[in-house]
């Protein structure tokens, strides 16, 4: 069994190379007694501005591996234990027609794509656009304030992730994050996700792997309907029966609902059906844009521009004095742009995005505040929604329409004065900006709770609410307004066959959390069903 070294550091100054010999002295080993040497975790440790190192956690397979690890007694130093798949056997029962999985985000790709492996051959809806074309359309909205409600930055193959920083942290442990990470690999992300401490992809990357994860469902038996929106659910004694997709019924047992988190009218039809869901907490605020030179500039100190060194990034929290509410960044793009992200006519949404050398002029975040069901009007389990939309839609009416974005330096915003020039920054957010007073469009409880949050953010990163940087709004997707409840089989309380999944059903936040559960889904239904073949 190979060997795990955690805690191997290198200056910011050495070569990669010296990492195999400085593994070597701590084996207390040759150089040349090492058989295989592979990263596992690499991160920055950036705690000292004058003393920046990389810090490793390597795999080594050696001769006597148990002697050489017994022998040093280091706690930094295990044999490190094989990594098995979960051991399951696939169900016995019969499916009286093929899988159908609605929705080709993280979720549902990764269901589909596990499902081809394995056999079962399924059918996967999705209302928006093959990503080649998707990029085209969302490029027209950006130009033109043209939208196409079906295929945009929320809706189409590969989800909103697709069109964001791309990033691949997740808090989850999970043996299954290994098996998204590898597949993302095999399909053209580059290697280092693998053992990078903050990995991530970029919306350019994201494309070639998501059109290549297509292709193999389809050579294992899938099939993939895009431009086909699911419009209602057939049922009888509470099991489903079939879906109506584009007017066409198809039978069809078992559906796994990846939704996503912004498949409003999804979410209306579900409510119609009596789908049992609950309304969910999550965080609305403004997007806010910074040279990436000064981020990397208060993270780095005098290696900013380091060549070793990529795109600064952060992530800040606060807990307000006033109100208790969190504020905190969410979605950090280093080197990346605003883009404008609605899905319905006549609301503003913004998000952030990447590539993946991450090498644009500006750094941008979600300053986010928390909200929940005590902010939120009426007694249905979408009220949450109806909460977004109601900010959406004064956020385009105080932008003049046209999917113009409103924005507001940060020091006129803490000052409650509507700005009338930009400073050093250009707003990278399009089709279009204008001046305007940023608390018309937001709660008075978010506009207080985000000075105080970015008076705080200013003392952990210098120069963070200078007036230089602009605050553009509206950000209200973080994440699933509702939560669709499911049962240990991860099925639906209240609908025999419905297996909802991934951040649209209120269990993930983010692309590997979001695939991950999609596999766990799947392996859910396979556990009951034999494949198909």
């Amino acid at each position: 069994m190979p060997i795990k070294i955690n805690n191997i550091t290198i200056n910011i100054d050495e070569d990669i190379e010296v990492l195999r010999n400085k593994v070597a002295k701590r084996l207390k080993i040759s150089v040349n007694d090492i058989e295989n040497f592979k990263i596992i975790k690499e991160s920055i440790d950036a705690r000292k501005k004058d003393l920046i190192k990389f810090n490793y956690a390597v795999e080594v397979k050696c001769s006597n591996e148990l002697k050489v690890v017994n022998r040093i007694n280091d706690k930094d130093v295990k044999i490190q234990e094989e990594r098995h798949e979960e051991d399951f056997k696939f169900g016995t029962k019969k499916m009286a027609y093929r899988p159908v999985i609605v929705g080709m985000g993280p979720a549902g790709m990764f269901a589909g794509l596990l499902m081809a492996q394995k056999g079962y051959k399924p059918l996967i809806i999705e209302r928006g656009e093959k990503v080649e074309e998707r990029t085209d359309t969302i490029n027209k909205f950006w130009n033109t304030g043209s939208l196409n409600t079906e295929s945009n930055v929320q809706f189409g193959e590969g989800g909103a992730g697709t069109f964001s920083d791309g990033k691949l942290t997740t808090r989850i442990k999970d043996t299954r994050c290994d098996f998204v990470l590898d597949e993302l690999v095999k399909a053209g992300a580059p290697e280092e996700i693998i053992y990078s401490g903050k990995p991530h992809v970029g919306t350019d990357i994201l494309k070639i792997v998501v059109k290549n994860i297509r292709e193999k469902i389809i050579e294992l038996g899938g099939e993939i309907k895009f431009n086909n929106r699911l419009e209602d659910l057939i049922i009888k004694d509470k099991q489903l029966k079939a879906v109506i997709v584009n007017g066409e019924e198809i039978p069809c047992e078992s559906l796994i609902l990846a939704i996503g988190h912004s498949s409003r009218d999804t979410y209306e039809m579900l409510y119609r059906k009596d789908i049992f869901m609950e309304p969910k907490a999550f965080a609305i605020g403004v997007r806010v844009e910074h040279s990436q030179k000064l981020i990397n500039l208060n993270q780095y100190g005098k290696y900013a521009e380091h060549p070793r060194l990529k795109a600064a990034d952060y992530r800040l929290t606060h807990t307000t004095k006033a109100t208790g509410r969190a504020v905190y960044s969410f979605c950090m793009c280093p080197g990346g742009k605003v883009v404008a992200a609605a899905s319905e006519e006549e609301r503003l949404v913004t998000n952030g995005m990447s590539y993946y050398k991450r090498d644009e002029d500006n750094a941008n975040s979600a300053i986010v505040v928390t909200v929940g069901e005590q902010d939120f009007e009426g007694n249905t389990p979408l009220k949450g929604m109806e909460f977004q939309r109601h900010y959406e839609k004064l956020a385009y009416t105080l932008g003049g329409g046209g999917y113009y974005a409103p924005i507001q330096l940060v020091g006129d915003f803490l000052d409650d004065k509507v700005s009338t020039k930009l400073g050093d920054i250009r707003p990278t957010y399009r089709p279009g900006y204008e001046f305007k007073d940023l608390r018309k469009c937001l709660p008075t409880y978010v506009s207080e709770s985000l000075k105080e949050g970015l008076a705080n953010f200013d003392f952990k990163i210098k120069g963070f609410a200078s007036n230089n940087a602009i605050l553009t709004g509206i950000e209200t997707r973080t994440s699933a307004p509702v939560k669709i409840t499911r049962n240990d089989r991860l099925e639906s309380i209240s609908l025999q066959g419905l297996y909802p999944c991934g951040e649209g059903a209120g269990f993930a936040g983010g692309i590997v959390s979001a695939a991950v559960d999609g596999l766990k889904v799947a392996e859910s239904l396979m556990k009951e069903y034999c494949p198909l073949y």
